[in-house]
């Protein structure tokens, strides 16, 4: 337990590289993480990131996977890129290949091509993950793959938003299910940069509500917004909800898992990272009527990126959920470690509470 009252499970990781089998033959894992967490029927639901890359000849040559049309069919290929021949890209980020000699400008092309990928588990720490993917990247607006859903369950649909990455930007995309599966495809809800979208569980005063996260080009930061539909594929009324600040939150705040309903108000688990893209999580607890209204916050990190499963793996020092469960007066945490491996950690409702402050 650290300070904050928080406890990682024991079975840490609960998931890593070795646990899943490559989606087709010469695709190499790279990590499975950021997973979307719910509760369907007895069993625990993860739906999770699995990240794919396609190991090179030599040193000198990066493949990249990306999924193309062809017949009318969505297939895999691959582009060779030789570092010696683009002097004019950045290859120091292990996830994307960048234009210039800094890892943070326009992004030219992915390492790696990620699906979405469910593990089941009937305690919520030993998780049987499907062989196969459960959902797969199409070739129009996931040409680039499908990253880090979240599941939201409103009444007998778990609707599922994830980021739609391709060249054209990355977006936000809708897919439903009651199963787990069959899945209905909705389209972009959120166009690019809108991404770490949160949805609510249930409408306030008739209106949904989910946060989201712009990244703005020229002026400002990227801030967690919060927006309104009347059916869950139209936002609007977008406000700033909460941006950056000094310390550990001075590079980007983000979505996190979808909001969770106690009597003292809606629990917002979320993620910052600071300049030195070390991500961390916090907590907010807003008003139930008003979910605008900050209650209380972490001041300090609620869990940050110190055992060896955090601080190294495809890209080290993350801490990053994308789900959430409420079992009586515990909380879930389920987050995905250094882009490599899911791990979870729990804290009863009394000690969130104790540490967040007004």
């Amino acid at each position: 337990m650290n300070k904050n009252g928080i406890v990682r499970s024991m079975g840490n990781p609960l998931l890593t590289v070795c646990d899943v089998k490559p989606s087709r033959e010469g695709f190499v894992v790279k990590g499975i993480f950021n997973c979307g967490a719910t509760k369907y029927k007895d069993e625990y639901i993860l739906l999770c990131r699995v990240s794919e890359a396609i190991d090179p000849e030599n040193e000198d040559t990066v493949e990249v996977p990306i999924i193309v049309e062809e017949e009318e069919k969505s297939i895999f290929q691959s582009i060779s890129i030789r570092k010696s021949e683009h002097p004019e890209y950045c290859f120091n980020d292990s996830r994307t290949i960048t234009k210039g000699e800094d890892a943070n400008n326009d992004i030219v092309y992915l390492t790696t091509l990620s699906h979405l990928r469910i593990a089941r588990s009937k305690d919520g720490i030993h998780f049987v993950l499907d062989d196969a993917p459960s959902i797969m990247p199409n070739a129009d607006e996931e040409s680039w793959g499908m990253e880090d859903p979240r599941i939201t369950q409103i009444g007998d649909v778990y609707y599922i938003n994830y980021t739609a990455v391709s060249p054209i930007g990355a977006a936000t995309s809708l897919i439903s299910t009651r199963d787990f599966v069959s899945f209905e495809r909705h389209g972009i809800i959120f166009l690019p940069e809108n991404k770490d979208v949160t949805i609510f569980p249930e409408k306030i005063h008739g209106k949904y509500y989910c946060f989201n996260r712009p990244v703005p080009k020229g002026i400002g930061t990227p801030d967690i917004w919060i927006s309104e539909s009347e059916d869950l594929l139209h936002w609007g009324k977008y406000r700033h909800f909460y941006g950056v600040t000094d310390g550990w939150e001075n590079g980007r705040t983000g979505g996190g898992a979808p909001p969770i309903k106690t009597d003292k108000g809606w629990i917002k688990i979320y993620h910052a990272a600071d300049k030195k893209n070390r991500y961390c999580l916090g907590a907010f607890l807003l008003d139930l009527d008003d979910p605008k209204k900050i209650i209380a916050k972490s001041k300090v990190p609620l869990l940050e990126p110190d055992m060896p499963y955090e601080m190294e793996g495809f890209f080290d020092q993350v801490v990053f959920t994308c789900g959430a469960i409420k079992e009586n007066d515990r909380i879930l945490i389920y987050y995905g470690a250094a882009d490599a491996c899911i791990c979870m950690a729990e804290i009863t409702l009394n000690d969130l509470y104790l540490h967040l402050e007004v």
